[in-house]
This record gives C-alpha cells, sequence and structure tokens, in this order.
C-alpha cells in the first residue's frame, strides 16, 4: 500500500498476477482530438466482467486502445487534517477488499496528498495528522506495501514532495496548447459569476485570456501580473463512462468552462494533482466517495491531454446519518479513533462499516475480514446512501466482545479497569471472575466502568426508599433481614461461600426452607440486603464474588466499596419501622470498622 501524505490523504492499492510487469502509460487518443470511445479487450478471469468500462465524448475520429488487465492497483485518498472519519475508513476497506480480490499478491497504495477537494489551506495537514490516519488504518488491520513510511517504486508519496512533477506536467500542458496563462484579477472573475448569474448562466469562465495573442501574454509576464494555468474545455461535446458501482454517467462539456490547474502562487490544484498521481502511480481502478464523481469530467480532460490512460471508476455512497443527512460531527462520534476511545473493537469497526453499502446477497451479518476479501465483488456495492444505525454497530461490537476468549477479554476489562482508576491491578481471580460474571451487560469496553462500578456498589437505603422497592417490604423484609443476620452471624453463610458457588447454592436451599420462601420470594429479599439493588447479574455469583473480594484492597479507595462485612453491619443499624412508614432514613455516613 503506498501513501502521500499531506493535505489531502491518498491510498493506494496493487495487486499483481506473476510474471507481468507494471502497466505503460500510453497516448490514449490523439492529443488534438476529442475523447473517443474506448474499448478494452477481454480482461482476465480474475477479474469481474463488469470491471469493463467505455469512456467516450462525442468526436470526430474515433480510435481503440488496449488496457493491461493484468495489473490491478488502487488506491485511497483520505484528508489528513484530522483524524480518519467512518467514510474515508470505508472507502479505504473497498478498496483494500478489491485488491485482495484478485490475488494474494497487493500492493495497498496509501497517498496523502497534500489538497483536498474541501480543504486547501496547506497549514491543517501536519505530520500529526498524517500519523493519526495512518494509526487508525493500521488499528483497523489494513496495511499496506508502499507509502510515505515504507517508500516503493512509485514515490515520492508526499504530494509536497511531488511538486517538481506537477510543474512538468503543467508545463507539457501549457506546451501543447491545453492550458493556458490566465491574468484575470480576482475582481474580474467574480463580475463574469455575477454576470452569469444575472443571466441564469452557469459560473463557468468566458475564456478571456483564452485566445490571447503571444505579444499580449508576455506584456503582462514583464509587468509582473500573477496568472494561473487554465485548462482549455472543448466547447462541444460530452464525456460518458460506465462507473462500476453507478452505472453509466454523462455529462456536457458546455457545462463546465475552462477551470483552473495551477494557482497564482505556483500550487497545482486538486483535480490537476489527483489525476498526475493516480497516472504516474500506475492506478488502474479509483474507488472514492461520490461527493468526487463531478471532478471525473475535469480529470478525464487531464488525462486525455497527458496522454495518460484511464482508470476505471467506482463511486461509493455516502454514509448517512439516521435523518438521511450527511454523516457528520453534529451526529456523534464520526472518526474511526473516536470509536476506538470509546470501546468498539477493530473487528467489528471493519465488520459494520462493510455493510454499509454492501452485502454477500445472504442473511449473514458476521465476517472477518478475511471472509470479507473472500465475499467482496463491487458489483454488490450499493449505490444508494447507506444509514450509519449507531445502535446496531454497538450491537455487533458487543457480539464481537462475547466471542473473545476468556483470557483475553479478561486482559481488555481489567486492563480498562485500571486505566480508569476502579481497580489498583488489572489481573487475577477477581478480574477473570468480574469480567464472567458482568460481560453480558458490556457491548464496548467502556461500559465495563459503569458495571464494575455498579457492581461494586451497596446503594441500600436508596433503594429502600424508592417505589420500587415497596413490594418487598411489604413482604416482610425486616424479618427475612433478621433471619440473614442470624445465619451470617452463626458462621453458616460464611462457610458457605467458603465453598464458592457450590456451597452457596447448598446453603440458600437450606435456609429457603428454614424461612419457608422460594423462587421470587426469596432471592428478591436476598438481593436487596446483600448487593443494595432490585436488579443486577446472578445474585449467588456476585455474592460469591463479593466475598472472594474480601477487605476489597484492590479497589481503588476512591470508589467506596462496601465489603460484605460492612454491609452486614448497616443492615444491623437500618430501622425498618422508619421505611415501612414511609419515612426517609439517612444511610450511616461513616461504617465502623
Amino acid at each position: 500500500m503506498a501513501i502521500v501524505f499531506e493535505r489531502m490523504t491518498r491510498m493506494r492499492f496493487r495487486c499483481r498476477i506473476t510474471g507481468v510487469g507494471p502497466p505503460l502509460f500510453r497516448q490514449a487518443f490523439p492529443m488534438s482530438s476529442m475523447l473517443p470511445d474506448c474499448h478494452h479487450n477481454k480482461i482476465i478471469c480474475l477479474i469481474p466482467a463488469s470491471t469493463k468500462r467505455c469512456l467516450s465524448t462525442v468526436s470526430t475520429s474515433t480510435s481503440s486502445i488496449e488496457k493491461d488487465d493484468n495489473f490491478v492497483r488502487v488506491r485511497f485518498a483520505p484528508s489528513p487534517t484530522g483524524n480518519l472519519h467512518v467514510g474515508g475508513a470505508r472507502t479505504a476497506l473497498f478498496n483494500y477488499l478489491f485488491a485482495r480480490l484478485f490475488i494474494p499478491f497487493l500492493i495497498f497504495l496509501l497517498i496523502l496528498p497534500r489538497f483536498s477537494h474541501f480543504y486547501t489551506d496547506l497549514e491543517r495537514s501536519t505530520r500529526e495528522s498524517e500519523e493519526a490516519v495512518l494509526k487508525d488504518l493500521s488499528w483497523l488491520g489494513l496495511h499496506w506495501d508502499e507509502g510515505p513510511d515504507i517508500g516503493g517504486n512509485y514515490g515520492p508519496y508526499r504530494q509536497s514532495e511531488r511538486n517538481a512533477l506537477y510543474k512538468q506536467y503543467a508545463e507539457k500542458l501549457l506546451n501543447s496548447g491545453h492550458v493556458y496563462r490566465c491574468f484575470c484579477s480576482n475582481e474580474e472573475l467574480e463580475k463574469m459569476k455575477e454576470i452569469a448569474k444575472l443571466k441564469q448562466l452557469p459560473p463557468v469562465y468566458t475564456g478571456k485570456w483564452a485566445s490571447a495573442s503571444d505579444e499580449e501574454v508576455q506584456e503582462e509576464i514583464r509587468k509582473g501580473t500573477p496568472f494561473t494555468y487554465r485548462f482549455r474545455v472543448p466547447k462541444e461535446g460530452s464525456l460518458k463512462i460506465n462507473d462500476l458501482i453507478r452505472g453509466e454517467v454523462s455529462w456536457n462539456l458546455d457545462t463546465l468552462g475552462d477551470f483552473v490547474v495551477m494557482r497564482s502562487n505556483g500550487q497545482p490544484v486538486y483535480n490537476f494533482c489527483v489525476t498526475v498521481d493516480d497516472a504516474t502511480m500506475a492506478i488502474s481502478h479509483v474507488i472514492r466517495a461520490e461527493e468526487h464523481l463531478p471532478n471525473t469530467l475535469r480529470q478525464a480532460l487531464i488525462y486525455k491531454a497527458l496522454g495518460f490512460q484511464m482508470p476505471y471508476f467506482a463511486h461509493v455512497s455516502l454514509i448517512l446519518a439516521p435523518d438521511k443527512s450527511k454523516l457528520s460531527k453534529r451526529h456523534g462520534a464520526t472518526s474511526v479513533g473516536q470509536f476506538k476511545e470509546m470501546g468498539y473493537l477493530p473487528n467489528a469497526m471493519v465488520n459494520y462499516l462493510a455493510l454499509l453499502g454492501w452485502g454477500d446477497g445472504t442473511e449473514n451479518e458476521f465476517y472477518t475480514l478475511e471472509q470479507l476479501v473472500d465475499k467482496f465483488t463491487i458489483e454488490r456495492v450499493n449505490k444508494h446512501g447507506a444509514v450509519f444505525d449507531s445502535t446496531k454497530f454497538r450491537w455487533m461490537n458487543g457480539q464481537y466482545l462475547k466471542l473473545l476468549a476468556p483470557q483475553e477479554l479478561a486482559k481488555l476489562l481489567g486492563h480498562h479497569w485500571k486505566r480508569t482508576g476502579i481497580l489498583m491491578e488489572s489481573e487475577g481471580l477477581f478480574v477473570e471472575e468480574a469480567v464472567e460474571l458482568l460481560k453480558d451487560k458490556v457491548d464496548l469496553i467502556s461500559d465495563s466502568e459503569n458495571a464494575l462500578t455498579n457492581f461494586l456498589s451497596y446503594p441500600l437505603f436508596e433503594t429502600l426508599s424508592s417505589s420500587e422497592a415497596k413490594p418487598v417490604l411489604g413482604d416482610s423484609l425486616s424479618e427475612f433481614a433478621n433471619s440473614l443476620l442470624a445465619a451470617y452471624d452463626s458462621g453458616e453463610l460464611f462457610d458457605a461461600l467458603n465453598q464458592g458457588k457450590p456451597g452457596w447454592q447448598n446453603w440458600v436451599k437450606s435456609f429457603g426452607k428454614s424461612v419457608k420462601r422460594k423462587g421470587k420470594s426469596l432471592f428478591m429479599p436476598l438481593r436487596v440486603l446483600l448487593t443494595g439493588k432490585l436488579h443486577g447479574p446472578d445474585i449467588g455469583a456476585s455474592v460469591v464474588l463479593l466475598h472472594t473480594l474480601g477487605s476489597g484492597d484492590i479497589v481503588a479507595s476512591e470508589i467506596g466499596f462496601v465489603t460484605l462485612e460492612e454491609r452486614i453491619k448497616l443492615l444491623k443499624e437500618v430501622e425498618w419501622k422508619s421505611f415501612n412508614n414511609n419515612q426517609t432514613v439517612l444511610e450511616p455516613a461513616i461504617i465502623s470498622q
């Protein structure tokens, strides 16, 4: 995978058939003619037949070319101006899966360009952002074979290091007459837009300097007038491509107008950079977001003028928010880094992103990355927008957590509990048993924080004061508490807990007979008295775990953990008549040791 960093990030993959070299850059059509119909020979069987594409414009002459379809090389171009957006991550994933579809030997090429369609200020591209993008991609398991960090045969892989190349091709276009110098000021350009708006015409450049004489041009250069390079767009004709996802797409050239390829400060614009990069890096398939579809017209004209071969195009639909608008920060977390911090697993994210716009035609929803490589085809990518369902994503992550080996899950949650200051240790018997007890309530790693603190808490007085506890109080809870305290004081409950869960089960059966209770009437009061809650995980496993924890030395003092022994002492201080009379009883502030 290759990577070019800067303003916009671009990632590329290559897949090669053994013994076949990289494609030659051939003149795809006469430099002086319009874009003709392009037909290709039969594609190798490893490549789906639907990857054939046709590019055409209205023209007075046509010619056919052959494309080297034995060589597949794709790229991804995120914008290194922050963390990787989930939409960009999905595009990267689709590129990766498409490359892996063909042959096990591949190059996943990531390029981080300077410019993006949305951001043009150089300052926003930083090496920190570049590293964040690479880190996110690596976390997802999308590893590359070419890039600024590892090099490759098609470098350099940062656009800031490719300025000489862009200038070289800009001069080639100038010498061939495909671009010209434009000396229009910003004021003149704004006036053109206003006039076009009044006439209800597209805001295209009028071509003021398109036919200027050499003398006029040289005079402006002598005066030091700033100028841009504008591409000379044919005034008639149309462009048609067969997008691998969206089908046939066409544009009329008369809606475009001559566009800038080099700014007055000598910096190339996005559409020029992306075309030169894709061509000189031997990109055969461009799989990107649909918002780049309008750029294809300009890029196709540049390809033609430079004599480069057109790649195949596939424009992936946008990821939408529940309100069907484009997913953005106002909808909550949108970057890979944010979801990672929230406790999502990389394999769950890869799985969910793959399902946003793709499916293998079955009811299956769970795929490993290796299975996706085996199942993925570009034909099954939907051209309609996919809604990002955070509830389903969360559920899917929970399923992946539950599939982890017990030791691996305990390591993840134990580390999180220690890092968040709940426990003093990240491993051990208590961690293992706590994970086993609480895992069903954990969909995200971060969920385990609340799950454990809730388990360790003892909100007895708050619970007894709640309206929900009235039926339990009314079922002779005070008499039940006395029987429980007697069992503890006699040592029989303590001895039973020393035997673990089997000991608890034997004791609770015997205790139930002694108080003439069973089922809910037995276990609900036990839960309230020993855990201080009306709901929670298995009461037997909970009490045994509390007993195992003992004095709670591994629990941070800030948590305010109440040991099982301390809970018994609190029960002895409860004024049951006050609760029965619906009077508020304050929890004792200090527990005697």
